[in-house]
């Protein structure tokens, strides 16, 4: 059924917000980012300090997607307010290997016996510290460092090996600040 549809988000204390043909600028302490979030069908527009997103005859479609609209928009205001962190584990049994950041490359030597080491380009924006056996991945962008976590971690995967039984590794045991082994 088509209906008006018309969502507000309340914009966070000390961030300033623009929008131009779809653009949104997020200006924080931490800094500033930028997200195309455009459709035809979709009206964005900033009046007192809040976003309004308004369809006309929308549908569920136009629904879900000003929902999820108003969640990146969250996640960008949080970023600049705040830093994301994911935060990594290196477990390492028979092998003792050595992880460590030289400018934007990431690389893990040892691992597992190789002798070449496991190199990682890191992105603009990531910043990856190593401190004993856990590693910080730090962004104002959620995706960035969310992907960066993620690339480190398949860094160290290998096929045809059973991670139950072979488990040395990198793995993410917290993202954005929550624990996932409990």
């Amino acid at each position: 059924m088509k209906q008006d549809i018309r969502e507000e988000l309340e914009v966070f204390e000390g961030i300033s917000i623009s929008v131009a043909n779809g653009i949104f600028t997020v200006k924080g302490a931490k800094g500033e980012l930028q997200k195309r979030l455009h459709n035809p069908k979709i009206k964005s527009s900033i009046t007192n300090n809040l976003v309004v997103f308004e369809a006309k005859k929308g549908t569920q479609r136009e629904k879900r997607l000003i929902k999820a609209y108003i969640a990146h928009l969250k996640s960008i205001m949080r970023g600049v307010k705040e830093t994301h962190t994911y935060k990594l584990r290196i477990c390492s049994g028979h092998f003792p290997m050595t992880v460590s950041v030289k400018g934007n490359v990431f690389e893990i030597k040892n691992f597992v016996g190789e002798t070449v080491p496991r190199t990682l380009a890191l992105p603009e924006g990531v910043k990856v510290s190593v401190d004993g056996h856990f590693i910080l991945v730090e962004s104002i962008n959620k995706e960035k460092a969310g992907q960066t976590a993620s690339l480190i971690e398949k860094l160290t995967r290998r096929a045809a090996f059973d991670k139950r039984i072979f488990q040395d590794g990198i793995y993410v045991i917290e993202k954005d600040g929550k624990p996932i082994i409990k």
